[in-house]
């Protein structure tokens, strides 16, 4: 069955198309098409998604819905994350986008986003890889997740996207009272949901995913993606800690001359690089595995698993 997934995120929109010929098979990718959005910056100052925003984003979902076409695509599914779910009209939105395009998303919350994307990370490493601690940051929340199983026993979603706090920066680069601020509210959002996750117990695998981590394991020594999903890619707290400093003296325009960072990419760097850095310190991680799967993955195997009848829908979890 060849099957698809919108995602519409804060920063992009990503139609990913794969290959999925029965319930518990490997899903192989066939196509990718994306557009960077920026969804989140098209809020008015009341929090709703602008007239621009929301026609821009009809109109890549419905070149989206041609593209899945040309494709073969029999089953085409969207979601949205955190940019529609905090608007104050995303009921308007999801009705503009419907009548534009016939695709109806679905909208995740946050504890949905990070287990759904823990099981693109379970089936990706395995059971041997034991208990998992996850890191997922987009570009409006980050996803935390730990567990034994398919199901993490915590999910928690707090608002520090790269992109939220990257619009909350002035400076280019920011200056060293402004990015002590940024450090003091990530670090304490995230001491906040802290305890939860310790009391799962201590990682076998702590385990990154997302544009963000991949791009900082890349500018930190991990092999380019032209080298395939199957090389294993780690990140170091010590390497990114170096890195956080050396970003945080470079303009963004400069920062897409690093391995790996595009330029669309590098505006946010900084403030993904210290949201990343705060939880791999506060939870007390050295290393994290890259995951080359994350949150569309973990959709179509969710959706493979409902034909089945082992999962009754994405926002689904253990009672």
């Amino acid at each position: 069955m060849r099957l698809g997934v919108i995602d519409v995120g804060s920063n992009t929109v990503h139609l990913l198309v794969v290959d999925a010929y029965h319930p518990g098979a490997h899903p192989m990718p066939d196509y990718s098409h994306s557009t960077v959005l920026r969804l989140a910056e098209h809020m008015t100052p009341d929090g709703d998604i602008s007239a621009k925003g929301a026609q821009l984003l009809s109109g890549f979902v419905s070149e989206c819905v041609e593209v899945a076409e040309e494709r073969g695509v029999k089953q085409l599914m969207g979601f949205a994350t955190s940019a529609i779910r905090d608007a104050g009209n995303t009921g308007d939105v999801l009705a503009q986008v419907k009548d534009s395009s016939g695709v109806a998303l679905d909208v995740l919350e946050g504890d949905a986003e990070a287990r759904v994307t823990f099981l693109a990370a379970r089936r990706w490493f395995g059971w041997s890889a034991g208990r998992l601690l996850l890191i997922d940051i987009g570009g409006g929340s980050l996803e935390l997740a730990a567990g034994l199983d398919e199901d993490p026993d915590v999910a928690v979603s707090v608002p520090l996207g790269a992109g939220r706090l990257t619009r909350e920066l002035i400076k280019d680069p920011p200056g060293a009272g402004e990015l002590k601020t940024l450090r003091k509210r990530v670090r304490s959002e995230i001491a906040s949901v802290q305890p939860r996750l310790a009391r799962v117990g201590e990682p076998q695998l702590a385990v990154g995913t997302s544009k963000t981590i991949r791009s900082l394991a890349r500018a930190c020594g991990a092999a380019p993606r032209a080298e395939g999903p199957y090389v294993p890619r780690t990140l170091a707290l010590a390497d990114l800690t170096e890195l956080v400093q050396k970003l945080a003296s470079m303009p963004a325009a400069k920062r897409s001359s690093l391995p790996g960072v595009s330029a669309a990419r590098a505006p946010q760097l900084l403030a993904g690089a210290v949201v990343v850095e705060a939880s791999m310190d506060l939870l007390g991680l050295d290393t994290l595995t890259v995951c080359p799967w994350a949150l569309r993955e973990g959709l179509i195997l969710r959706f493979l698993d409902s034909l089945t009848g082992r999962d009754d829908s994405v926002n689904g979890h253990r009672a």
